[in-house]
């Protein structure tokens, strides 16, 4: 029973770290040039990772969220 209880955490962790890295790789299609001001790169720089931690964090509780409730869901027909 422990051993489920430390697996949900784990889980969480490793999904937002994975979903945090791929929005940011993401992001990197967007050209800054056209919409940062110049000499402003630590600024843009900035703004991308907070971006990608807000949209890693945002996909990555909807697919916990999705399993979570995909389990509860065999508990409602029985």
């Amino acid at each position: 029973m422990s051993g489920i209880i430390g697996f949900q955490p784990l889980l969480a962790i490793v999904s937002h770290i994975f979903f945090i890295g791929v929005s940011f790789y993401a992001l990197q299609a967007v050209i800054p040039e056209k919409i940062i001001k110049k000499n402003r790169v630590m600024q843009a720089q900035i703004l991308f990772i907070l971006l990608s931690i807000a949209i890693g964090w945002a996909v990555s509780n909807f697919f916990l969220e999705i399993s979570y409730w995909s389990g509860k869901l065999p508990f409602m027909f029985s």
